[in-house]
């Protein structure tokens, strides 16, 4: 049965998946969710038999099913190859009692890379189906890496330009420099003066304005979305449950249908909700742990049932978290509503309007499979030390919060099921705090310094995408004030 994309705000007219992947955003300011969650349709015994790239057209075309074999297979392989530095693409490793997913090893050794290599490749196929002329503008706010992996996707692919918003101090000195020094005659990177919260709002805003898409069609421009927002994100994340599942299979580390638990750092919800719906397809995943840092608007929400972003904003060591909007939420929030968009629209409303929510008691019912974790940044440190320390395993910051909120779960409910960290990205990318939570001597050294040193202590070569940066030009230097997004995608499109 084909699998049809509706907005969580309205009624409309449900869309095929080439249309949702490529206008990103519903026009109604909702976010395109399947109409149903469709059932894997190969045994898990099977599955676990297959490549990464076999695994991933299982999946995938359970939900792009207007696309036909022969154009999911190529935009699969023309992604999910040598740019990644490992044949397995995700591999696992075994430290301290829990299985890491590692989802760092494509160009820019982060999570994001996993959706973001086959994105492009989605879109210009979608684009080509739906007989589209115009030129694609890739539109999107990113809190540290999204924003290089969206960058790296698209650059240079035909008919498309992207522009990338991230707050101006608020990423990685590594995250900064892999953006600024991005190549390609149709990319463009602005920091803006804010937080992500401002930037992913000012490009919600962009999206929202119907004169302005008006005046983009009249100059031959649409635009789309990269973001998490994309349902062509969020599908491709679906896979590496799945792959991570039937490899613990393969590796005889647990039995087909044993249940185990998920643990993800999460910060927009696009990784955890990947997660779940892996386990409404079929994936007998038990509890999943979503992890928080100091800003941890999702523990208290998970905790309370009401979500509240009105709060002091927190920079942490693990940036790519410090968001206090989680957009894919709403998916859930409309799943948990019964697909009733009219209820799910009155809740985001009322964020938009007061900045909280509240959600029924029969909603938070329907979220048992879910439990709130988070770490402080002492406790997020003091994991990287120890882990290092025991097992030799150096994590990055963000997977050190997924870790140390397990530690904490699993000390409260003595639940000893088999449990999977998704390690979203490689310690090279946040060098100094990874290293001064080893030790504080490490400070007094410069970032690649750092860096070089961790490859000594870690026995990781240190991945191509560091080592490009290191004597790369800077090529974006464009600064904005949060308002001023509209002018600076004018001004970078020429129009």
């Amino acid at each position: 049965m084909d699998v049809l994309y509706k907005s969580t705000r309205g009624n409309g007219q449900p869309v095929s998946a080439s249309k949702a992947i490529l206008k990103g955003l519903a026009e109604d300011g909702g976010l395109f969710v399947p109409d149903h969650i469709p059932a894997l349709q190969k045994s898990l015994k099977e599955l676990s038999q297959m490549s990464y790239q076999e695994v991933a057209y299982e999946v995938m075309k359970e939900y792009l099913t207007d696309f036909t074999e022969e154009e999911l297979k190529n935009c699969i392989n023309r992604a999910y190859d040598a740019k990644f530095d490992t044949q397995v693409i995700a591999p696992l490793a075994y430290a301290d009692g829990a299985y890491y997913l590692e989802l760092f090893h494509g160009a820019t050794i982060a999570f994001k890379d996993m959706a973001l290599s086959i994105l492009p490749h989605l879109m210009t196929t979608s684009a080509k189906k739906n007989q589209v002329k115009n030129e694609i503008v890739i539109l999107t706010a990113t809190s540290g890496d999204t924003g290089k992996a969206a960058l790296a996707g698209f650059a240079d692919v035909e008919g498309t330009k992207i522009i990338v918003f991230y707050p101006k101090n608020g990423v990685s000195k590594v995250q900064e420099k892999q953006m600024v020094t991005q190549k390609g005659a149709n990319t463009h990177v602005v920091g803006i003066h804010g937080n992500f919260d401002d930037a992913q709002t000012g490009v919600k805003k962009l999206f929202a304005d119907k004169e302005l898409a008006a005046y983009m069609e009249e100059k031959g421009y649409q635009f789309s979305s990269a973001n998490s927002i994309n349902i062509g994100r969020l599908v491709p994340q679906i896979v590496y449950y799945v792959y991570a599942y039937v490899t613990l299979l393969a590796q005889g580390k647990i039995t087909e249908g044993q249940k185990i638990n998920v643990v993800v750092p999460t910060g927009n919800f696009g990784n955890i909700l990947a997660a779940y719906y892996a386990k409404n397809m079929g994936i007998p995943i038990g509890k999943l742990i979503c992890a928080s840092n100091d800003n941890k608007v999702l523990f208290d929400f998970f905790k309370s049932g009401t979500y509240d972003r009105n709060r002091e904003f927190i920079l942490t060591s693990s940036p790519s978290m410090d968001i206090l909007i989680s957009s894919n939420l709403e998916r859930l929030i409309y799943r948990i509503a019964g697909d009733d968009s009219e209820k799910n629209a009155a809740l985001m409303q009322q964020l938009s309007s007061s900045g909280r929510y509240e959600i029924t008691e029969d909603m938070r019912e329907k979220l048992s499979d879910f439990v709130g974790g988070y770490a402080t940044e002492q406790e997020t440190f003091a994991k990287i030390k120890s882990l290092y320390e025991d097992c030799g395993y150096v994590i990055d910051t963000h997977t050190a919060v997924a870790a140390a909120a397990y530690d904490k779960y699993a000390e409260a409910t003595k639940d000893d099921t088999v449990t999977l960290i998704a390690s979203t990205a490689s310690p090279y990318k946040f060098g100094r705090s990874v290293m001064n939570a080893i030790d504080p001597k490490y400070d007094a050294m410069s970032d690649f310094e750092l860096i070089d040193e961790m490859e000594k202590i870690s026995n990781v070569k240190v991945p191509r995408a560091i080592e490009e940066i290191r004597t790369a030009p800077v090529l974006h230097q464009t600064v904005c004030e949060k308002d001023e997004m509209e002018a600076a995608v004018k001004s970078f499109l020429q129009i």
